[in-house]
């Protein structure tokens, strides 16, 4: 590997490693998890919009110029995430942002020893499905686990959870979809 190399994963591990230990003394697990997802939107808003991208890495703005862009732009997220956005856009290193957010998580599920477990349902978990499903996962895992759910009616039912790189899709939809392939390859001279 490169030094440039090195060196920039090294950005990325310290801007993450900041961030979250100025995350975790304002308000601990639960504002890291907030902010994981603030983050998550920032990235989303980030890549949908090349505009603002392309000003925070230009260098003809002057830092101070990123800086003030980020706070305004970001005014509402959390301090400390736009504390680090700010640095980063000051030293032009907005691009790394995803792999910042990816370290960030990395980070979060070391120092807290909890794994993070998306869980995409058509209709919000109740309750009792959440405990099921958390304590599942944790058994699973040997880690605790935090969940952080999304809503898709478009999965129509079942369930879609990922969580260290592994994804399990139980959605009706993926399941629907496999039918057809089948369907399909008989229909299309396969065996029966």
């Amino acid at each position: 590997m490169s030094t440039n190399r090195l060196a920039e994963k090294e950005k990325v591990l310290t801007y993450a490693a900041v961030l979250l230990d100025g995350v975790l003394a304002e308000g601990g697990q639960k504002q890291a998890m907030a902010v994981r997802d603030q983050m998550d939107e920032i990235v989303r808003i980030m890549r949908a919009n090349p505009a603002l991208t392309e000003a925070l890495k230009n260098g003809a703005y002057a830092p101070e110029d990123r800086n003030a862009l980020v706070r305004g732009t970001f005014a509402g997220v959390d301090a400390a995430l736009v504390d680090v956005l700010a640095v980063m856009a000051e030293r032009g290193d907005s691009d790394l942002l995803a792999r910042v957010c990816s370290a960030f998580e990395d980070a979060i599920q070391r120092k807290l020893n909890v794994t993070i477990v998306d869980v995409t349902t058509a209709v919000e978990l109740d309750d009792r499905l959440r405990e099921v499903i958390t304590k599942k996962a944790a058994s699973d895992l040997g880690t605790d686990v935090v969940l952080r759910e999304h809503i898709d009616k478009a999965i129509l039912g079942g369930i879609i959870m990922s969580a260290n790189g592994k994804h399990i899709d139980a959605s009706v939809l993926s399941k629907l979809e496999a039918a057809r392939s089948v369907l399909k390859l008989n229909a299309d001279g396969g065996e029966c």
